[in-house]
């Protein structure tokens, strides 16, 4: 219907025309003396048309022939830019697939494009990581190290690629660089506190869990366990002092000191700079929160010295504790042993017999079996003495 409508207007203004040229009179003449130039007024605008369109489509070529260069240079700039984006797609689909020998060709050739340069050496210095192909690695990053754009995301590779690796001294200085730049989102906390990790920077490390803790950015458990190793070290280092070893304890906070595995490791390392009051005194706190072996076996080792109150205070608590675990393998070898260490033989023996009969794995054997050896051998019981010091080694081969 459109078309029709179209044709009927189009032999409408063709009629129209024809009879209005047909009653036009005028005229046109040109002089040039000694020449004369005479045309209707019709031929005479037809001309005009015609010499218009020529005019326009001289123009019109002229200005195309200009402009082609330079569509062939945008040509040849879409034509790369396609090949850049369809090599960097490549080389992501053949990373994500671990065939990171094409990932690192397929990056080479993303490189061509200027746009996808940068994007495509950080996945071409993540694929020679995998492949361990180290001095390859360093060299895609270098690439990038004029690319402010992506200097967070060179960094953040640098730093995972090097905790990776096992360089935690050199993915450090890395972390220092991103926190000059003032970068502090999640996952750079994550890595930072890997590094440091590594590094064994516990202090760090504590600083960095708090942190992540309060953005809910780390599970709980793996939290736990790193706060434990953090105080465990801290605590227990060589360079350690009585005075530096409370001052850790301290520096804990109160609801991670009644923890038993901090609460174990923090009586160990009272009571290895004699400091067996403060030892006790924590694991009798831990112990009122958490009932636990690991803290038991502290309290052992933290006895106080043969003939002292605060020898049979310890004996008293272990006998109140006796009442609520009746059982306890570990309890009944902690009491002996004090026990042992008063020399209250009866008690002791019973305890340590208790113990036996309850003692679970070949660790508890061999003490058990130790101190009985040593009460017998007190009260001059040489062939008992002897059984149990041969149970005690039989037990130390498995």
């Amino acid at each position: 219907m459109r078309i029709f409508l179209w044709v009927i207007a189009l032999f409408a203004t063709a009629i129209g025309l024809a009879v209005v040229a047909r009653f036009n009179p005028g005229n046109v003449v040109f002089f040039y003396p000694p020449y004369r130039v005479d045309l209707s007024l019709n031929f005479f605008i037809l001309l005009s048309i015609l010499l218009f369109f020529i005019i326009y489509a001289v123009l019109k070529t002229i200005r195309v022939a200009q402009r082609m260069p330079g569509r062939v240079a945008a040509y040849r700039r879409e034509k790369q830019e396609r090949k850049g984006n369809q090599a960097l797609r490549d080389a992501l689909k053949a990373y994500f697939e671990g065939r990171f020998g094409h990932a690192e060709k397929a990056a080479m050739r993303a490189t061509e494009s200027p746009d996808n340069a940068g994007l495509a050496a950080l996945i071409g210095a993540r694929a020679a990581h995998r492949m361990q192909q180290t001095e390859r690695r360093d060299t895609w990053l270098a690439t990038v190290e004029e690319n402010q754009a992506l200097k967070t995301a060179r960094l953040m590779t640098a730093i995972e690629l090097l905790v990776d690796e096992r360089q935690p001294e050199l993915a450090l200085n890395v972390v220092k660089e991103l926190n000059a730049s003032g970068t502090r989102h999640i996952h750079a906390l994550r890595m930072a506190l890997k590094a440091n990790e590594r590094a064994h920077n516990w202090p760090e490390v504590l600083r960095l869990v708090r942190t992540l803790d309060k953005n809910n950015a780390l599970h709980p458990a793996l939290s736990k366990r790193l706060r434990e190793l953090a105080y465990q070290d801290l605590l227990k280092a060589p360079s350690n002092d009585a005075e530096s070893v409370r001052n850790v304890w301290w520096s804990i906070p109160a609801e991670d000191r009644i923890k038993a595995f901090i609460a174990a490791h923090a009586a160990e390392a009272f009571t290895q700079h004699g400091l067996q009051d403060d030892a006790r005194a924590i694991v009798e706190k831990a112990l009122a929160a958490e009932w636990d072996d690991r803290l038991l076996r502290a309290y052992r080792a933290a006895a106080a010295d043969e003939g002292t109150p605060a020898l049979l205070a310890q004996i008293e608590r272990c006998e109140e504790w006796s009442k609520k675990y009746p059982t306890d393998a570990e309890l009944a070898l902690t009491l002996g042993t004090l026990c042992l260490r008063q020399n209250l033989w009866g008690k002791a023996q019973r305890q340590l017999e208790q113990a036996l009969s309850h003692a679970s794995g070949p660790r508890m054997l061999q003490e058990v079996h130790l101190k009985l050896a040593q009460l017998h051998e007190a009260l001059h019981h040489t062939e008992e003495a002897a059984s149990h010091y041969r149970q005690c080694a039989f037990a130390t081969t498995f």
